[in-house]
């Protein structure tokens, strides 16, 4: 079960990272549904050419995001999306500008290879100098 993960050794992004973000999203879209059998750690480094440490290290991840899970007999089987934790409340009078320069972010962020965690952190530190410098912040 290579069909849509492949690992780009050239990237800015770990290898782990690449396959936990593509296990995520063919979980996310369907395409591994619940109870699929994932293949073994060795056997998905062995068709992606890297290390079998390198694919438990995704599944660790995966497993503690509650995406997959390790069943003694069964193998790794995908276990579904973990139902949302509450979710921040948008505000009802949001801007299409504010939701537009939102997705203009993220997608500069996916292009340069940043994971959620990432693109949270530098949001969160510019908010941060913001509170503490006023408007400034957001004019470095």
């Amino acid at each position: 079960m290579t069909a849509g993960i492949s690992v780009n050794l050239h990237s800015a992004t770990p290898p782990y990272e690449q396959i936990r973000a593509q296990i995520t999203s063919l979980i996310a879209v369907g395409a591994l549904a619940p109870g699929t059998r994932l293949p073994t750690v060795r056997s998905l480094a062995a068709d992606l050419g890297i290390a079998a440490g390198t694919v438990a290290r995704a599944y660790k991840e995966l497993e503690q995001s509650g995406l997959i899970e390790t069943r003694r007999r069964n193998g790794t089987v995908v276990a579904g999306m973990p139902a949302p934790t509450a979710p921040a409340r948008m505000p009802a009078a949001v801007s299409a500008e504010v939701i537009a320069a939102v997705e203009r972010y993220i997608g500069a962020g996916r292009e340069a290879g940043l994971d959620d965690d990432a693109l949270l952190a530098i949001l969160r530190t510019k908010l941060s100098q913001q509170d503490e410098y006023g408007e400034k912040a957001s004019s470095q």
